[in-house]
């Protein structure tokens, strides 16, 4: 003995039942690249990383130097020795921008400014070589 299906009641929810069983759909196929298009993407993208890395590379030796120089870290020390030659050729020029009245404060606004300066380089370059590419 069966029962009969009771009528709905307010606030009931009706699920219809699937008229079809569901399609078993293939899955995507991955697009189909040229070896020769993948390999200049692969350079493209090994361009820009490089760019990046360089840039901010530079960045930090010059924020290096200046901590160095506000911490008043031991210039008889090789490490200083190394990080200030290199922050003297990376200062693009901004080393002697600012006289405050402190020489430490003025080490910290200009080879700062230089780190930003070339952080903004490594991005406008990054973006150009990104949008050349095809």
């Amino acid at each position: 003995m069966t029962e009969s299906p009771k009528p709905p009641e307010p606030g009931d929810r009706l699920v219809a039942a699937p008229l079809e069983p569901p399609h078993r759909h293939r899955p995507a196929r991955p697009a189909q690249v040229s070896p020769a298009r993948s390999a200049w993407g692969t350079t493209v993208t090994f361009l820009v990383w490089a760019v990046r890395v360089a840039t901010r590379l530079a960045a930090l030796v010059l924020v290096l130097y200046a901590v160095f120089t506000v911490f008043k870290a031991n210039p008889a020390n090789v490490w200083y020795q190394f990080v200030e030659s290199l922050a003297g050729w990376l200062s693009l020029g901004l080393a002697n921008l600012f006289q405050l009245a402190d020489v430490r404060w003025t080490t910290l606004v200009d080879y700062g400014l230089a780190a930003i300066v070339w952080l903004i380089i490594g991005s406008v370059v990054a973006s150009l070589i990104r949008r050349a590419s095809p």
